[in-house]
Order: structure tokens, then C-alpha cells, then sequence
């Protein structure tokens, strides 16, 4: 089903394309009317006329009898929309009738590779990995949603000096029979004793390096304890995952090492094209459009001079796997804002050598940090990045501590399930519901507060529409159903219902989110105005049924947004 901004839209570029072939309404929601449309001052600019002759000739032209109640003219040229109570109400209908709760699939479906959360192997996941896992799985949920064929990728660092410096410190030390044994708690501990030794030991940095040699060339037994490592890392990763609820398997896991048979190869195909340049010893792409401060002309290394490859290699092999092998048309990266400039030359590279189609095949998903109340990067108390999996345990337990101070009613093991979802929510949703780029404070008493813009807030309003039923003794009305919109707080009600496919849209034209998180935060706010001023279980059978429909109908797209977000939405609380 078109859902009425679309059919509103649609109306509107009939209109403008009668006086100007390709024009853009620019329909935007509005405070002054449900919509208003801008495109008549961008229009009359390109034709040289007064933007409200042209807005005046759109509005005889739009054919908007059955869609709106009022169509009125303001500003230097706005078209403000009131869409009329019938048409909200079929349109409502309509909406409760679809499974999909008017999200269309896409008329395109791409093959999408989503890259995020990429943990540290041999080191346990902290809080710097919390957002791109959070942003990277719901935008994996809403692709996925609309119907493209998503492919997640959990790219790890598993290749390089690194292992080499972990294994050598493991033999010096005794460990390697006993390996097997090994926690990533351990490893934590036993990687800065190894960063130590490598910092310090120019003999251990030798020896460090002639490991990695052993580890490329397949030695037996380094390959041995290269596999402990990361198994113990993935191990603990799967541990956070099926904590925070999120939709990565180990089928998803793609290391470095994957793609280090193919370093030469793509070192090979830039040669054949004429794009690589020696510089120092090291062979370099000079991509337009990139210098440094300097103003001179800034390189991606893609060999180094002592013959090793570094990141820009391995991304660049990614790219061409993903694009050539898989088959993806679309790649997205959620990687950190930090990262933009590199990841901009890559794809930049990336496209000379034909790995993408075009520029926009890439998408780079920024995103800011995650602060302590002091400001600065959430850290422990001794100051390293706050453990992942302590920072989950302990929401789950304010929660919980939350839920009995609540006197809840429910069963203890109910009780602990719905704990989990309200202090995995808690945290989930100040991630996402914050825009991506912009930095967050990581606050307890904020995240978990059942009242204003916090997950938990969203999950006791779910939990509260279904209460109605139960307390009723009734179920649900059949879908479908044409509502009442007698009082003004039921018109908002449906008209906010509405607005649900615009979110996902935004959601996915931004790569954002905070987008759904607002519409949803907006659609709880605008259900307790609702509620509040209108009662639901009245005498009058119709009104009661219209109500019922419309507090099944909120319940319902709560919890398909929520979904969407990774976020669990009890039934009771």
C-alpha cells in the first residue's frame, strides 16, 4: 500500500511536473499543517518568477479533493497541507491491515555488504566496539526489512606483527603446551605484557617478526597457537553478541588472513593499470583530490617499502572480494569518524581500479564516542576502555534491581528475562537514538529512567497498550478496521501511525537510526496524550472498538520498530 506521504508526494510531482517536467515538491512534515510542500521556491528561482505565482499554479493544477481538507498558501511560496480525517482514516486502515505496516519493499533489491563491529582479536571486546555493533545491526535489520539481500561481515584483525609478537612471547614464557587453556581475560593481561616486552626488547621485535614469517608461510605449529588466539577471541565475541541480541554468527567472521593471498594479486592488477607509483621504496597510489597540510599530493601506501602489506591493502582486497566474489553492489562500512580519510582514498582507489562501479557504491557510517560523565572516552577505573561485557552484565542488574523497586508481578524467571531486555534496551537505544556522529555521555540514570527519551521508556509503553487488553479481558480487533477520529489527540494518534514508513525511509536514506529511535520516542509520546484524553474501554461499542484498534495498531508498530532497532518489547512489565 502507498502509505499517504508517498500518496501525497505522488499528487504533488503530477502537479509540478505540469509546470516544470522533473521538479521536486519538497514535501516535508510540518508544525503548521501535517505537511507543507517547499518546491515552489527552488522552481520559481530556475524560471525567474515570484514563488508564489508558481506555488498558486501548482495548487490549481494538484488534484487533492479526497487527500486533504486544506490547502492554503503561506510565506514566500509554502504550500501547507491538512490532510482530511477520511482520508487518514482509510489510510490508517489500510496500514493495520498490512503485515508490513506500510513499509514497501524496495522496487531494487541490492546485494549489501554491512562491515561492523570488527573486534580486537586476542583482546576482549570493550565499549569501543558497542556502537558499531549497535548501528551496524540495525541498519543490517532495516535493509534486510525492506527486502535486499544482506550480507554481514565481521572483519577482524587476525593477520600481522601483532600475532607474531603474542606467539613469541607465549613460547618465551612457557605457555604454548598449555595454550589451549588460555581465557581473553588472560589474553588481555598476556597481550600488554607482550606490547610491553615489544616496546622495550629490540631482540623480541626480531624474533616477533620472523614469527610472522613462520605464520605466513603456514608453519604447523604456529598455526597451532594462531588458532588458540582466535578461537578464545571469537569465543568471547559470541559471548557479547547473544548478550546484546545482535545478528552476527561466526558464519559472518571474515580475519585479514582471508584475504592475504590476495595482496599480490591486487598489487599486480594496480600495476597493470598504470596507478601505482614508487615513493621512497614504497609503492603508493596517488588518488585526485587528496593532499596534506603540506598541500602535496597524499599517498596510499599500498606496499610498503620493506616488502609487507599494511591496512590499505587488505581494504582494498576487501572491496574487490566483496564487489567481485560476493557480488555486492552495495558496501557499507560502519567503522568509526576517525577512520573517513582513509576509508575515502580507499574507495577512491578502489573505483580507478574497477573494483566499484561507482562512487556511491561505498558508504563510509561514521560515528562519534561514547563518553564518561566526566567527558572523556568512557574508561575503567584504571582507566583502560570500559570491558563490553561488564558494562551489559551491569545494566542488566540496574534493571533488574529497577524492576523489584517497581514491585513487579511477574514470575522471578519472567522477571529476569524482562530485566535483560530492559538493561540490554537501555544501553542499545542511547547508542542509536543519538546521531551517529555526534559524541554521547554514558549515563546510567538517564539511559535507565522509565520516563523520557530512553528504551526502557518505549518497552513500558508497549508493555502498557497490551496491559489494556488484558485488564479489559478482550483481544485485539480484527486488522483493518476504519477508526473513529472524533477527538483531536485520536487524529494525531493515526496520523503519527502513518508516518511510520517515513521513518524507515530516513532511517535508511541517512543511514540513521536516531531516525527511528525519534519517530518511535514521538509515536509513545503522542499514544499518552492519546490515552490520557481519550478512555478506551468505553460503553459505546464502535468507539470502543475504534480504540482498541488504534492502541493494537501502536503496540504493533512499537514493536516492529523496536525489532528493527535489535530491541526486545515485553508484553509485560
Amino acid at each position: 500500500m502507498p502509505d499517504a506521504s508517498s500518496v501525497l508526494r505522488e499528487r504533488l510531482r503530477i502537479a509540478f511536473d505540469a509546470v516544470h517536467p522533473g521538479a521536486d515538491p519538497v514535501l516535508r512534515q510540518s508544525d503548521r499543517a501535517d505537511y507543507q510542500a517547499n518546491g515552489a521556491l527552488p522552481l520559481a528561482k530556475e524560471q525567474g518568477r515570484e514563488p508564489m505565482d508558481v506555488a498558486e499554479e501548482v495548487v490549481a493544477l494538484a488534484d487533492l479533493d479526497d487527500v486533504c481538507s486544506v490547502v492554503e498558501l503561506s510565506g514566500p511560496g509554502f504550500i501547507n497541507l491538512t490532510l482530511s480525517d477520511d482520508f487518514i482514516a482509510r489510510q490508517t486502515a489500510a496500514l493495520s491491515a498490512d503485515p508490513r505496516l506500510g513499509v514497501p519493499t524496495a522496487e531494487h533489491p541490492e546485494r549489501i555488504v554491512i562491515d561492523y563491529s570488527s573486534p580486537n582479536v586476542a583482546k576482549e571486546m570493550h565499549v569501543g566496539h558497542l556502537r558499531s555493533t549497535d548501528i551496524g545491526d540495525s541498519l543490517a535489520r532495516v535493509l534486510g526489512f525492506l527486502g535486499h539481500d544482506v550480507r554481514r561481515e565481521n572483519h577482524i584483525g587476525d593477520w600481522g606483527t601483532p600475532f607474531g609478537m603474542l606467539i613469541e612471547h607465549l613460547i618465551d614464557v612457557g605457555g604454548a603446551k598449555d595454550a589451549e587453556s588460555f581465557s581473553v581475560r588472560d589474553l588481555n593481561e598476556f597481550y600488554a605484557a607482550a606490547r610491553q616486552q615489544f616496546d622495550t626488547d629490540e631482540s623480541f621485535v626480531e624474533r616477533s617478526r620472523r614469527r610472522v614469517v613462520l605464520l605466513q608461510s603456514g608453519d604447523p605449529e604456529t598455526m597451532r597457537l594462531w588458532r588458540i588466539f582466535v578461537a578464545e577471541s571469537m569465543r568471547h565475541a559470541r559471548e557479547v553478541y547473544d548478550l546484546l541480541g545482535v545478528l552476527l554468527t561466526d558464519e559472518d567472521t571474515m580475519g585479514e588472513s582471508f584475504y592475504n593471498p590476495l595482496l599480490p594479486v591486487v598489487v599486480e592488477e594496480l600495476q597493470a593499470d598504470g596507478l601505482l607509483v614508487e615513493d621512497q621504496g614504497a609503492l603508493c597510489v596517488f588518488p585526485e583530490g587528496f593532499k596534506n597540510r603540506q598541500g602535496e599530493p597524499l599517498p596510499l601506501i599500498v606496499r610498503k617499502s620493506d616488502g609487507g602489506f599494511g591496512y590499505p591493502a587488505t581494504d582494498l582486497a576487501c572491496v574487490r572480494d566483496r564487489t567481485e566474489r560476493i557480488g555486492a553492489t552495495r558496501l557499507v562500512y560502519v567503522v568509526g569518524a576517525e577512520q573517513s580519510l582513509h576509508l575515502r582514498m580507499v574507495f577512491a582507489v578502489a573505483h580507478l581500479a574497477g573494483y566499484l562501479p561507482h562512487h556511491d557504491a561505498a558508504v563510509h557510517v561514521g560515528f562519534g564516542l561514547v563518553l564518561g560523565t566526566d567527558g572523556k572516552k568512557l574508561a575503567s577505573r584504571g582507566g583502560e576502555p570500559e570491558r563490553l561485557l561488564d558494562l551489559l552484565t551491569e545494566s542488566i542488574e540496574r534493571a533488574a534491581a529497577a524492576l523489584k523497586e517497581r514491585h513487579s508481578d511477574l514470575p522471578p524467571e519472567r522477571q529476569e528475562a524482562v530485566a535483560r531486555a530492559l538493561g540490554i534496551g537501555a544501553v542499545k537505544y542511547a547508542d542509536l537514538s543519538t546521531e551517529r556522529m555526534r559524541d554521547y555521555v554514558f549515563d546510567w540514570d538517564r539511559m535507565l529512567a522509565s520516563e523520557g527519551n530512553t528504551g526502557p521508556y518505549l518497552q513500558y509503553a508497549h508493555a502498557r497498550i497490551r496491559s489494556i487488553f488484558r485488564h479489559g479481558e478482550t483481544t485485539p480487533p480484527p486488522a483493518g478496521g476504519v477508526p473513529v477520529l472524533g477527538e483531536a489527540e485520536e487524529r494525531a494518534l493515526a496520523l503519527q501511525l502513518l508516518r511510520f514508513p517515513e521513518a524507515v525511509e530516513a532511517t535508511v536514506e541517512g543511514y540513521s537510526p536516531s531516525k527511528l529511535c525519534a519517530y518511535l520516542f514521538e509515536l509513545a509520546s503522542v499514544f499518552t496524550a492519546f490515552y490520557e484524553a481519550c478512555r478506551v474501554l468505553v460503553e459505546d461499542q464502535a468507539l470502543r472498538t475504534s480504540r482498541l484498534g488504534l492502541c493494537d495498531l501502536t503496540a504493533r508498530v512499537l514493536e516492529q520498530g523496536l525489532s528493527l532497532l535489535g530491541m526486545e518489547a515485553p508484553e509485560r512489565m
